[in-house]
């Protein structure tokens, strides 16, 4: 597993320079503008799938492979092949990654790869349903904690979701209105289907274990993962709300995205009750510090979700910057601040060392929290802001761009609070990892 997590990391720091260089783009315009292969279109998309496949798929794979064999008490199994599978997994990233900066992206958002990157890319995923399904039938214990039903849906799930989206965005048949809807219906369901089961079984994992205490209630975990899978898939379409789309489908959207407050609401009650009266173990543990600081996101970005895809709302949201907030809430305060949690609490235990230094660990957590704080609000208020302004035809496009450059400036500057508190668990990694 570690090379897993080590490539992460890795992914990681490419995906904030990346990230850093687009944010820097859209208020210095003139920034590198003669570099052809970091222009804006190339280098956001760029970054956008460093961050899902590299950082975030790596790391979430490590992760559930870990929960999976805990779980079942079993050892895992096909080692060298879930080793051999990392190098193959970074190896089909990173020619996506080039393909995109230099030119044959495909466009389509979190599904910009080639045809002939994506396809190939997906193998390993095959590799990693086996594995989860083998060692789960091979369980020593009768008891399926919750933590495994959210692992085995994510890991039947994206599957079927990548093939499927990537057929029909490479269909000819597939233009317009219907692009548009698979787009939409993957995008949304990467981080609903995929990253989100990896989160919540993480946290599930990680929050009683920190604390020594059992989760509050196993039925309400068990109601949060039937109504995540029931109604999440459906919540896609929400995002075309205005678009040339039969109302009844973008409805469909809609109530999917408000019938989402039921897990919502069981997995907040649930975390809140098993923490409640221990608060003071955020002070000591950085594992669940970050945990903690994830879910309460994980709350807050679905409340937000739900309550963005009603029309009213959406008339002042949509294409505007608060779209962007909202997408990193949950990529990013959520699930990125719980896999941080889990490699603090994993890697310890696979190499059997401490982590070396406790400041770097500081530097992390509040460079992380602070920077993405400051990166939605900024984002959020911005976007209301720009959406007020676009709905009033008497005000020029280009005066509602420049009253929008000091929220990017603030980007910006929450993307170098995040950049360096990566650097900082990069640091903190390498010294884990390298040899004495």
């Amino acid at each position: 597993l570690l090379p897993w997590y080590a490539s992460a990391v890795a992914w990681l720091l490419l995906g904030s320079l990346l990230g850093m260089l687009a944010s820097i783009k859209l208020h210095t315009p003139w920034f590198l503008a003669d570099a052809q292969w970091l222009t804006f279109g190339r280098v956001r998309p760029a970054h956008l799938n460093t961050m899902i496949y590299g950082w975030a798929s790596m790391a979430g794979i490590a992760t559930l492979l870990w929960l999976t064999v805990r779980l079942c008490t079993r050892i895992l199994p096909f080692r060298s092949a879930i080793g051999a599978a990392a190098y193959y997994w970074n190896a089909w990233v990173a020619v996506g990654t080039i393909a995109i900066l230099a030119g044959h992206s495909t466009s389509v958002e979190w599904l910009e790869f080639p045809a002939w990157v994506a396809a190939p890319l997906s193998a390993p995923l095959l590799l990693i349903f086996a594995v989860t399904l083998y060692v789960f039938s091979d369980r020593r214990v009768e008891h399926i904690y919750v933590s495994q039903w959210y692992i085995f849906g994510a890991t039947i799930w994206f599957p079927f979701l990548y093939f499927a989206a990537t057929i029909l965005i490479e269909l000819p048949a597939a233009s317009g209105v219907m692009k548009a809807t698979a787009n939409w219906w993957f995008a949304h369901n990467v981080l609903g289907l995929w990253l989100t089961p990896i989160g919540l079984a993480s946290a599930y994992y990680l929050i009683p274990k920190v604390l020594g205490r059992p989760i509050h209630s196993y039925y309400l975990s068990i109601l949060g993962f039937w109504t995540l899978a029931i109604f999440y898939n459906w919540a896609g379409t929400h995002h075309l709300v205005g678009g040339p789309l039969p109302a009844r489908l973008v409805t469909v959207g809609i109530v999917g995205s408000m019938m989402m407050f039921v897990p919502v609401v069981t997995v907040a009650m649930n975390h809140h009750f098993t923490v409640v009266g221990h608060f003071g173990v955020l002070a000591t543990s950085p594992t669940l510090r970050f945990t903690v600081f994830g879910a309460m996101s994980y709350t807050l970005v679905s409340v937000q979700g739900s309550l963005t895809s009603l029309r009213a709302v959406n008339v002042v949201t949509h294409v505007t910057l608060y779209t962007i907030a909202h997408a990193h809430l949950g990529v990013y305060a959520f699930f990125t601040m719980i896999m941080f949690g889990a490699v603090y609490y994993i890697v310890p235990r696979l190499v059997d060392r401490e982590w070396i230094s406790s400041r770097l660990i500081r530097v992390h957590f509040w460079g992380s929290a602070i920077g993405i704080m400051i990166y939605w609000v900024g984002l959020t208020f911005a976007g209301i802001r720009q959406g007020q302004l676009m709905n009033n035809p008497d005000i020029p496009f280009l005066e509602i761009v420049a009253k929008m450059i000091p929220y990017l400036w603030s980007r910006s500057f929450a993307g170098v609070l995040m950049t360096v508190a990566h650097v900082a668990f990069a640091v903190s990694m390498w010294h884990m990892l390298r040899r004495n």
